[in-house]
């Protein structure tokens, strides 16, 4: 199984295109957002290309591909013009053997760990800057941000393949 991770689009219809273009590449199954999909919140700027209207186009015409949690800028009125999912605080998904917990990261975090035994996976967002760490046996997977990376990060993505997770830039 192949999937895609991906978070922090905050309305960048330029990097959403980007992050599309990636995902046709990679040949993933499933595209995992990880929240912050149309807004770019109070304490950002507006990303590159911001256009939230084409980011809503763009994203349904994939929403049978697409699996998102909630981010701290997701709210009811984004579900009204997304044809998915989007309010959902967490999942938990299982590929290859793997128990995978998917939160945007401002509620579960490697600070704040959810419930998981050892061995199992944490993805998170939010900080916009990728991070790979082991936390009480737990793996904790930061995919960085589309739109608007921090502390010189790259514009990134992760990649979850035959067991192994890989960072990667668009």
């Amino acid at each position: 199984m192949k999937l895609m991770f991906a978070s922090d689009i905050h309305g960048s219809a330029l990097w959403c295109e980007k992050m599309l273009d990636a995902y046709r590449t990679e040949g993933a199954e499933k595209l995992c957002l990880l929240g912050d999909i149309l807004y770019h919140g109070p304490r950002n700027d507006l990303p590159e290309g911001h256009a939230p209207k084409k980011v809503i186009a763009l994203l349904n015409a994939v929403k049978n591909e697409l699996l998102c949690v909630r981010g701290n800028c997701d709210t009811e009125v984004d579900q009204m013009v997304l044809e998915f999912p989007v309010l959902s605080e967490s999942a938990l998904i299982y590929a290859d053997g793997t128990e995978i917990f998917l939160s945007h990261g401002h509620h579960f975090n490697p600070d704040t760990l959810p419930p998981l035994k050892p061995g199992s996976v944490l993805i998170n967002g939010h900080t916009h800057v990728p991070k790979d760490i082991t936390v009480n046996g737990i793996r904790c997977l930061n995919c960085g941000s589309v739109a608007l990376p921090k502390e010189d990060s790259a514009h990134s993505y992760l990649i979850f393949e035959n067991g192994d997770f890989t960072f990667k830039s668009l």
